[in-house]
Order: structure tokens, then C-alpha cells, then sequence
């Protein structure tokens, strides 16, 4: 069986003609006198080159096309409709559906967007209307940072986010941070882990243009609270991967590491695209105390330009008894992403211990 043939369905086929046929059968059954058959046509008009996104909008816009009500009829019956789809990622037509058609329903179109997000996610739908009422719409997502549902306390946070993927930014969130701290002082204890993930997600996105402001809040909080102290590790991710002072200490690994590395090597030292390297070495500490140590490595890729570019990867985080050793190793392919293509070349490897260079190696990309 070739490759071709073993490889994961593509993202977008979330959205494929089976998927859209049982989002017909679904409308039927809410609403009998739905126009399957209309709804199939349009939707499938040009699917092959869809991504997965416009996909998405392409059932919302298909399914604007075929229902004859008003926008608050249609909301009814997409309320139905909802609990009623097999996967949450294709219930975030629904909120599209808003976004799209709701801009002169201001109040009706945020209480449908807090509805169906518990099914999904209104996390894109949401920052049509950050955008243009921003003051008002997180009025109301302050609000439901306090809201008994998981879903909804993490859109007050997810959907307010500066540099939401896929999305497009909020600038004024980005220049203003102080816009949204109230939403994310209200989440920084959070018991459910999906809404933890966003709030650490969101203050990350900060600490790429304000990381003062970041750090200067969570000095201030009380890292005793384990949900906290998650938050404040998973969002400080970006600074200390840079091996900033601060972010080191607020995680306990401040202070200079007192260690040696040993034996640091990549193998195989020569591999073509599509192969792996193992990075391998051992940590041993030089004195009697414990330490808090973060442990990465980075990898210096050659540019079509010949330049470099640096890539941090994390590696751990632990606690190293004295004298003790400890080895640490990662595999990992060297292949291309849509975010990254590889060249020939001699590939840099950097072992960082809290923050600093203590060790290297290297590998080389040959062509073949």
C-alpha cells in the first residue's frame, strides 16, 4: 500500500459530501419543508477546491440560500439543528451563520453565538462582532467569564484572543491588553483544563508584543493555586523559550544551571529530507542542591538565502537532585510543513538549560 493510501484523510474532508448529506437529512428532520436537494446543489458546487474553512462557509451560505424565513425564524430552527450534528467542528457553520447574516442583531446574534459554542466553538464567528462593537461585545463576554458552561468561559477568552489562528487579528486587543484582563482575571484559576488552555493561549499571544505586561500580571497572582501556576507556566511558553529572566523565574528556573553536558550528539550527522535524527546527551549537576531546570534545544535552519533561522523546541522541565544526572533524548523527522521548507545544508543544534547555550552538535541535509 503506497503512502497516498495510508495517509490521514485531509482537514478538509470534514466537510465532505457525506457530511453535507447528513447535514440535509438533519435540516429535514427540524424542518420538513427544507429544500434537501437545493441545499446539496449549491453546496457542493466546487467542494474539491474548497479548503476547509471556505468550506465552511460555503454550508452556511448554502443553506442562507434555501431557507425562505427571516434571520430570527432561521436562528430557531438552526437551534434545533445544533445537537443534532455529528461532529463540532461542522456545528461551527452555525455560528458562521451568525457572523454572516446577524451584524443588525446585535443582542440576538451574541445570545446564539454563547448557545452554540457548547456544540463547538463560536470562537471565529465571534470577533465579527469584537470588531465592530467592541466595547459591547466584551461587556457581555466578561460576563460569561463567570458563566457555569466550559464552552462559553473559554469563548470569553478564546474569542477575545489578540492573534486567534485562522482569524484575523483584533488590533485593538493587541495594542490594549488591558481590554480583555478582566475576562482573564476571572479564568486565571479555572478548573476546566479547555478553558485553562486558552487563557495561558491568549496571554501568549501578548507576550509577543506587551511580554512586560504579561510577566508584571503574573508576578502578581498567587502561583500557590496548581491551576494558576499551569496557566502562568503554559503562557509564559513563547519567553522562555527566548530564555527571559522573568519568565525563568516565575517557573523556578531563575537562577543559572549548575550543570555540565555530556556525550551531546546528533545522529545520523548526514540524512536527506524525510529521515530522522535522534539528539541525544546526558545532564549532570556540579553541585549539592536540587535544581528547577528547563531543558531545549533549537535548531538553526538554512534559508533558500543561505542565512539561518532559529527554531526553540521544549524538551522538559524538572527537578535535578544533587550530583545527579539525568539523559535526555528526542527523534525528530526533518521533513517540509506548509510552515517551513527545508535546504541542504549543515543544520546547527543547540541544547539551552535555562536559557542558556551549554551544548551543540549538528546535522547535514544532503540532496537525493
Amino acid at each position: 500500500m503506497s503512502a497516498t493510501e495510508t495517509a490521514a484523510p485531509a482537514l478538509k474532508e470534514i466537510f465532505n459530501a457525506e457530511r453535507l448529506r447528513h447535514i440535509a437529512d438533519e435540516m429535514s428532520a427540524v424542518y420538513p419543508a427544507f429544500k434537501a436537494k437545493a441545499f446539496l446543489k449549491h453546496a457542493n458546487e466546487g467542494l474539491a477546491e474548497l479548503s476547509v474553512m471556505q468550506r465552511m462557509a460555503r454550508v452556511s451560505e448554502s443553506l442562507h440560500a434555501v431557507l425562505p424565513m427571516g434571520y430570527e425564524d432561521t436562528l430557531d430552527v438552526l437551534r434545533e439543528l445544533a445537537p443534532r450534528l455529528n461532529s463540532g467542528f461542522v456545528s461551527m457553520c452555525l455560528p458562521h451563520y451568525v457572523a454572516s447574516y446577524g451584524g443588525h442583531a446585535f443582542a440576538t446574534s451574541m445570545d446564539a453565538l454563547k448557545y452554540f459554542t457548547t456544540f463547538g466553538s463560536s470562537e471565529f464567528a465571534i470577533r465579527h462582532f469584537l470588531r465592530s462593537d467592541l466595547e459591547r461585545a466584551l461587556e457581555l463576554m466578561h460576563d460569561w467569564a463567570l458563566d457555569e458552561n466550559h464552552h462559553v468561559r473559554r469563548l470569553a477568552s478564546e474569542g477575545s484572543r489578540p492573534r486567534l489562528p485562522w482569524s484575523f487579528r483584533l488590533e485593538a486587543v493587541q495594542a490594549d491588553p488591558r481590554l480583555t484582563a478582566g475576562i482573564l482575571n476571572r479564568l486565571k484559576a479555572d478548573e476546566s483544563l479547555y478553558v485553562r488552555k486558552s487563557v495561558a493561549n491568549h496571554l501568549n499571544d501578548v507576550t509577543k508584543v506587551h511580554p512586560e505586561w504579561v510577566l508584571d500580571r503574573i508576578e502578581g497572582w498567587s502561583l500557590e493555586n496548581k491551576h494558576t501556576a499551569w496557566i502562568a507556566k503554559h503562557a509564559l511558553r513563547s519567553l522562555i523559550k527566548q530564555g527571559d529572566l522573568r519568565a525563568l523565574t516565575v517557573i523556578g528556573a531563575g537562577a543559572k544551571a549548575e550543570v555540565e553536558l555530556l556525550d551531546v550528539r546528533v545522529e545520523p550527522a548526514v540524512l536527506r529530507l524525510g529521515d530522522a535524527i535522534v539528539l541525544s546527551f546526558t545532564v549532570k549537576s556540579t553541585v549539592a542542591h536540587e535544581q528547577r531546570l528547563v531543558i531545549d534545544y533549537a535548531i538553526d535552519y538554512v534559508k533558500a538565502n543561505g542565512g539561518v533561522s532559529r527554531k526553540v523546541f521544549k524538551l522538559k522541565v524538572m527537578d535535578l537532585v544533587g550530583f545527579g544526572e539525568v539523559v535526555v533524548g528526542r527523534r525528530q523527522v526533518i521533513k517540509d510543513f506548509t510552515t517551513r521548507k527545508h535546504f541542504v545544508g549543515w543544520h546547527g543544534v543547540r541544547v539551552m538549560v535555562n536559557g542558556v547555550v551549554l551544548g551543540s552538535a549538528a546535522f547535514d541535509i544532503v540532496s537525493g
